[in-house]
């Protein structure tokens, strides 16, 4: 198989893993963006079912997942 990089794509690869590097760093990326869109597809799935979460349950999932914040309590951002 063979796939076309941009030049300044490879360049920035090999400056951060090396010529050697190269072909594990573009699978990690590839099964990286298979699994966000896998992601993306269950969510569009869940939400056709039951509709958007709203901003209330996403922030009450996130004090559930990383405890209180002031997030909206009239703190500066």
């Amino acid at each position: 198989m063979s796939v076309s990089v941009h030049e300044g794509t490879i360049a920035a690869v090999r400056a951060r893993v090396g010529k050697r590097g190269i072909s594990g760093d573009v699978e990690a990326a590839v099964q990286r963006q298979i699994e966000r869109d896998s992601l993306a597809e269950l969510i569009a799935a869940n939400e056709e079912i039951h509709g958007p979460l709203t901003a209330e349950e996403i922030r009450a999932a996130e004090e559930r997942t990383f405890g209180p914040t002031d997030r909206g309590a009239g703190a500066a951002a």
